[in-house]
């Protein structure tokens, strides 16, 4: 995908996150590596619905600002998955129920979700969730560094969801049904859902190349 493109994709979806709610007002940012191994990343205090091709921000490998506006105080978080994952886009949210999940006593952090769909085994995988660092904390890029890239989904304490993927869509898709689990984990939070089977697990995993981290509780077995 060109650099063109990238800007243009990046704007798209960002417009499309905010107009479903899933990140309000300036919060949340995106970026997409480029051939150079440099990315591209929104703007701080940007909205999402309201991003502008030409004043994204152009980062070199180093995380250096090359062109566009000041990138968000977010780029330490990005660039930890990146370096830690074979990532090609990040995207981070500050939706609602992810959030609400993040800040509740009982959540697991080698898995914040149990496999309750399919789809969130097939998109999301096990999701970590780190300790609360205030936003833009350098600091947090050594707790993302410290999962040693074993999780593509990751819970920001009191904070939101951060996710890698392959592509811009990718990230995105899987950002979603993170948010669609957490809000189907608060609504059935104290009714003794049943989750799928640690066989139901094994047969996803297997069948669509799922790779779930060897601590995760609902890693399946080895046979």
């Amino acid at each position: 995908m060109t650099e063109s493109k990238i800007r243009e994709e990046i704007c798209r979806l960002g417009r499309s996150l905010f107009e479903r709610g899933l990140t309000p007002g300036s919060s949340g940012n995106i970026s997409a590596k480029l051939d150079d191994g440099g990315y591209m990343v929104t703007p701080t205090n940007a909205s999402l619905g309201f991003l502008d091709p030409a004043r994204l921000s152009r980062l070199d490998a180093r995380g250096r600002l090359l062109s566009g506006d000041a990138p968000t105080k977010e780029v330490p978080l990005h660039t930890a998955l990146y370096q830690t994952r074979p990532a090609r886009a990040v995207v981070h949210l500050h939706s609602t129920h992810s959030v609400a999940l993040s800040m509740l006593p009982e959540i697991d952090p080698r898995a914040a979700l149990p496999p309750m769909t399919a789809y969130y085994l097939m998109k999301c995988g096990a999701t970590a969730l780190v300790p609360y660092y205030r936003p833009g904390d350098p600091a947090v890029a050594d707790a993302i560094k410290g999962l040693a890239g074993k999780y593509s989904s990751v819970l920001l304490a009191n904070h939101g969801p951060v996710v890698s993927g392959d592509t811009l869509e990718a990230a995105v898709f899987a950002i979603e049904e993170l948010e669609e689990t957490a809000k189907l984990y608060l609504l059935l939070r104290g009714l003794n859902p049943r989750y799928l089977t640690p066989a139901q697990v094994a047969d996803v995993s297997k069948t669509f190349g799922v790779v779930l981290p060897e601590h995760s509780p609902h890693t399946p077995p080895s046979s």
